[in-house]
């Protein structure tokens, strides 16, 4: 998709539309195009340029065989993260973010595994031979983890990278990130501080149809990724048969042929004999 028609698709989605000019943040000074109505219309041309290198990063995040979680728990976003980040097989946040996620990730992980031994319990039905109340209560508890971590249940490991929708919103999550030196993507509207971010994406964080069009883009960059991984791990498997077929071919042709001379053997030492031994005379007997 060539620069024009991403700008167009932007300004479709309303993302040039920023915060009031009063409160602006200054260093998205560089992002700003003009003002209107004293609302701050951010840059699409650099949106869309920041946008091409949040894709490239996330493109080979991807590939490299790590993971992007998505974060956006405003209303907004919530519906557009589940199903972005589902579709591409990603884990999310869409609820409030739980302080520790990534910086107590170990408590973080015994619910999960938590939960998951819940789920697996529903699945055999053994609740079913629980009483009534006793059964009503765990999926009570189910429904309420579901809420709260069902989104990143598969996560069995720090994420690669954030994907976040508005980090003013999730600021936790961006400083348990910036903590553990994991690299940001994100949406930064005018009111928000680009240098807190690895990949800043300068647009409309409010607009549905924008927070739609850019969670979209890095679903698609995380769904490339994973095909240039498997065409290199199906490269890698053909070479490692090829050299192994190579492999054959040479131990076949150090083979001998009936007609080869034989290495001549080496000859058996033959027994020492023994020693003469030697014939005294006996002394003739006197007559």
């Amino acid at each position: 998709m060539t620069e024009n028609a991403v700008v167009k698709e932007l300004l479709e989605a309303g993302a040039h539309f920023g915060h009031l000019t009063s409160v602006w943040h200054p260093k998205m000074k560089d992002y700003i195009f003009t003002q209107r109505n004293r609302i701050h219309i951010i840059d699409l041309e650099k949106t869309a340029d920041r946008l091409d290198k949040a894709y490239a990063f996330v493109r080979e995040l991807i590939a490299n065989g790590q993971t992007l979680l998505f974060v956006g728990t405003k209303k907004q976003a919530q519906q557009i993260i589940e199903e972005e980040s589902s579709r591409c097989g990603m884990c999310y946040v869409n609820q409030r973010w739980i302080g520790g996620t990534l910086t107590n990730f170990d408590t973080i992980q015994s619910r999960i595994n938590y939960l998951v031994g819940l789920e697996d319990r529903q699945i055999k039905e053994e609740l079913e031979h629980l009483p009534k109340k006793e059964k009503a209560k765990i999926e009570k508890e189910i429904s309420r983890l579901n809420i709260k971590i069902g989104g990143f249940k598969e996560m069995d490991t720090l994420p690669g990278a954030l994907f976040v929708v508005d980090i003013i919103k999730d600021k936790i999550a961006l400083s348990e990130a910036k903590k553990l030196y994991i690299p940001v993507v994100a949406i930064v509207d005018t009111n928000c501080n680009p240098e807190e971010v690895d990949y800043p994406i300068p647009a409309n964080d409010d607009a549905i149809k924008a927070i739609k069009l850019i969670c979209s883009r890095i679903a698609n960059a995380v769904l490339e990724g994973k095909q240039v991984r498997e065409q290199e791990q199906l490269e890698m498997v053909s070479i490692e048969g090829q050299e192994m077929e190579e492999g054959i071919e040479l131990l076949a042709s150090y083979s001998f042929s009936p007609d080869e001379e034989q290495p001549a053997k080496a000859p058996q030492e033959q027994a020492e004999e023994p020693p003469e031994q030697e014939v005294k005379e006996q002394p003739k007997e006197q007559v």
